[in-house]
């Protein structure tokens, strides 16, 4: 697909789709429910949702009104480490009722922000400047990411879709990224890799001659860069010594490095 205007169009969809498989899970909660801790340390289930409205809100801002976001990004800059923690709590302390709300007005005032936005515009973002595509695709991340740990919290399985493939696309983008987060030069050369999707696909990039390489599940390898498993306990693979660093460090999330989970007990 190379029509940017039929892209935008698709991962909107996407989106969508996410956000509605995620509030099937949350949305009939009792009060209590939102309370129940998730493996984020410190976020219970309404922490989690409260992060996607706040995130949501100021994508709405970069996309609407760049001058207010560049206000936000001072606020960023000002407390680093708590910026998204304190946003988070103070969604958390709304009524339940009230926040699945606020969540489901957003995400939809985004959508349609982006639905309007004029072809090839760029919006201000905590690193480098995003498209209207760029941007939903990193709604969808996030969406899915949060999504899997409420759906931990909860003992809920999610059969994966093919969706996986913007987050795919995300990780494999930040390899660069991810090693200058931890003051790491990024090698010179590609990488390949080769994940298999949902459906039994293979899903490629990089060239085939690459002596760099990655396989493995596209599911596990989706944790992997949102840092919602550990690398012990997936079936991703590396080749190559700069491809087995990746691994240990990969994240598709603008920002410092999250401490990532712990593996499981044997």
């Amino acid at each position: 697909m190379s029509d940017p205007a039929a892209v935008l169009v698709a991962v909107l969809d996407d989106l969508r789709s996410e956000s509605d498989e995620l509030d099937q899970l949350v949305g009939e909660l009792k009060p209590a429910g939102w309370s129940a801790p998730t493996p984020a340390p410190g976020w219970s289930i309404a922490h989690q949702i409260a992060h996607l409205a706040w995130t949501d809100a100021g994508s709405l801002l970069a996309v609407t009104d760049a001058g207010a976001f560049a206000a936000e990004i001072d606020k960023a800059l000002a407390s680093p480490h708590g910026f998204v923690d304190d946003g988070a709590e103070a969604g958390a302390a709304l009524p339940p009722a009230e926040l699945l709300a606020r969540w489901r007005e957003g995400r939809e005032r985004l959508q349609q922000a982006l639905r309007e936005a004029p072809p090839g515009t760029r919006f201000p973002w905590y690193g480098p400047p995003m498209s209207a595509a760029s941007m939903a695709s990193a709604r969808l991340m996030e969406t899915w990411a949060h999504g899997q740990d409420v759906a931990d919290a909860l003992g809920a399985v999610r059969a994966p879709t093919a969706r996986l493939r913007h987050i795919v696309r995300i990780g494999v983008r930040a390899r660069d990224y991810a090693f200058s987060v931890h003051g790491l030069t990024p090698p010179a050369e590609p990488f390949r890799v080769e994940l298999t999707a949902p459906d039994g696909e293979l899903w490629a990039d990089g060239p085939k001659d690459a002596a760099q390489r990655v396989s493995g599940p596209a599911h596990d390898f989706c944790l992997l860069v949102t840092q919602r498993a550990h690398r012990a306990d997936l079936a991703v693979r590396a080749e190559g010594p700069d491809a087995d660093r990746w691994l240990d460090i990969a994240q598709a999330f603008a920002g410092p490095a999250g401490p990532g989970r712990e593996p499981k007990e044997a």
